[in-house]
């Protein structure tokens, strides 16, 4: 559980410190007065990632040159501080050389109104999501994400010089086919685990009404190194590679039907949400413990009936760091701390 957290020249604030409790934590007041900011504080100092940012440097105070986070977590001290040319990490006190005994301390599952994204955005959103989800249960995911990213930034270089030779462009392929092939493996084996928890919590939110279905869709066929081969015309006329796991996908069904398609906005906005609490259900399943639930304002678009059914539908074990406007549509108030922001000052409600 998170007890504290603390946060200097990050976002919108100077200087900033939060006592937490277990279960729920509302975090109340109107737009614009760094809710969410909060939460991505509290997202940042446990995963080292932001959960709206792919790159920590917006994330800088305007005016500054780097920021702070720190905190408890289950009894130990976290701090991590980064700049544009430096990044500490310590553990109890003790600097880090590298993240790998850090990142296995917490896990975070974030809920926000962008999530919409996942069902009606691009590819590229629901691969962040399977990402982020696969960083956090399995050891050797991120190692294998890096290294596929890696060998796929050198290929494109080459394929974007004036004239790319046959044999330089070859020699870049093993590395490519390699990792690739294991992150597909490992991102199918995600959509797996994963469809028949989304289904149940899909359930559970929408009252049975409809029935949700997660299929995995990968970005090349059977045989990665036949479809490299075949696409290289292509590759020269567009300047990248055309095939591989930066095209993975996931295919989402409500009731048999393209969700991005056919499914309402409210559909579309259950579906994410089912996604999100079957990702929690995993990592509660997986690490014997519940993760921490960072929901982010998503209430005002969903109708009440489905609002009182995710709160229902919520990991019990879970802390909860909530943001919203307000909360007088609860059919039944909810036991935790509540926290109003207003002004950069966060009092006790």
């Amino acid at each position: 559980m998170l007890t504290e957290l603390q946060l200097r020249d990050f976002r919108c604030f100077e200087a900033l410190r939060v006592e937490l409790g277990g279960g729920f934590n509302f975090f109340i007041g109107r737009n614009g007065q760094g809710k969410t900011s909060i939460l991505e504080a509290a997202c940042v100092l446990l995963r080292l990632q932001s959960q709206r940012s792919s790159t920590l440097a917006p994330l800088v105070r305007i005016g500054g040159m780097a920021f702070g986070v720190a905190g408890r977590y289950a009894d130990h001290r976290l701090e991590f501080r980064y700049s544009t040319w430096r990044r500490k990490l310590a553990f109890d006190e003790v600097e880090q050389r590298n993240a790998g005994e850090y990142l296995r301390l917490a896990r975070v599952v974030s809920l926000a109104n962008t999530d919409i994204e996942f069902v009606r955005g691009g590819s590229e959103a629901r691969r962040r999501f399977l990402d982020f989800l696969g960083t956090q249960v399995e050891a050797s995911y991120r190692v294998t994400l890096r290294s596929y990213e890696r060998a796929l930034r050198s290929r494109n270089a080459l394929l974007k010089s004036p004239q790319p030779k046959p044999r330089e462009l070859a020699a870049y392929d093993p590395p490519l086919l390699e990792h690739g092939a294991k992150l597909s493996a490992l991102r199918a084996q995600l959509v797996e685990q994963l469809g028949p928890v989304a289904a149940e919590a899909h359930r559970e939110i929408s009252e049975a009404k409809e029935s949700l279905e997660l299929l995995f869709a990968p970005g090349n066929g059977g045989d990665f190194a036949a479809d490299l081969a075949a696409s290289r015309p292509q590759e020269r006329r567009l300047r990248q590679t055309v095939v591989g796991p930066h095209r993975d996908d996931v295919t989402l069904l409500v009731d048999g039907m393209p969700a991005h398609q056919y499914a309402s906005e409210g559909q579309q906005r259950t579906v994410a949400l089912a996604l999100k609490i079957a990702q929690a259900r995993v990592f509660a399943a997986q690490e014997g413990a519940a993760p921490l639930l960072l929901i982010d304002d998503i209430f005002g678009e969903l109708d009440p009936q489905r609002r009182n059914h995710l709160l229902g539908a919520l990991p019990e074990d879970s802390q909860k760091l909530v943001t919203a406007t307000n909360m007088d549509w609860q059919e039944q108030q909810l036991a935790g701390r509540h926290f109003r922001l207003a002004g950069g000052v966060l009092t006790m409600a």
